[in-house]
């Protein structure tokens, strides 16, 4: 089994999407395109599919990834990311109603999806930027908050204003 990367511009930043054979397993945040250099001359069909699969997301064009996707974690951390995949473009959930959803009720539970969603390989195609608190805020994002509100905003879930307040 052989991995590919290829890096790619996004509006929130260069992205490494790394695949192997046949599964996308990493979307990786690069704060510039040094940090992953093994750009393939060639990208195999399945990177190219991934970068205009994002592309389209990007440009309003696209609402569900439709990418055969192996994320490397726990089971409880699959169970998660499954339930994450349910999100709907455009909608949020929070924490709680994903701990719910994987069938937990603890209170901690939270935290559990919250350190789950912090793990997820494949941000953007796997949206744990659709996941807010209990009141409604932005809170942990493993790609930083600024990335989070921008695709929240784009998906039409966080308005300008809302970003001052939280600036404010």
């Amino acid at each position: 089994m052989s991995a590919a990367v290829l890096v790619i511009p996004s509006p929130i930043g260069p992205l490494g999407l790394v695949a192997d054979d046949d599964a996308l397993v990493a979307v990786e945040f690069l704060e510039d395109s040094t940090r992953l250099n093994h750009v393939p001359a060639h990208a195999p069909a399945l990177l190219a599919e991934a970068e205009r699969q994002l592309a389209a997301y990007f440009a309003g064009e696209l609402t569900d990834f439709d990418l055969p996707l192996r994320p490397e974690g726990t089971d409880f951390q699959r169970r998660v990311w499954d339930a994450l995949r349910g999100i709907p473009f455009g909608q949020s959930r929070t924490y709680g109603q994903i701990a719910e959803a994987v069938g937990l009720t603890a209170s901690a539970a939270s935290r559990a999806v919250g350190a789950a969603a912090g793990a997820n390989p494949l941000p953007v195609v796997i949206p744990c930027h659709r996941v807010i608190g209990a009141d409604g805020s932005l809170v942990g994002f493993a790609g930083g908050l600024r990335r989070k509100e921008i695709l929240l905003a784009h998906e039409g879930l966080w308005s300008p204003s809302e970003q001052l307040e939280l600036f404010d």
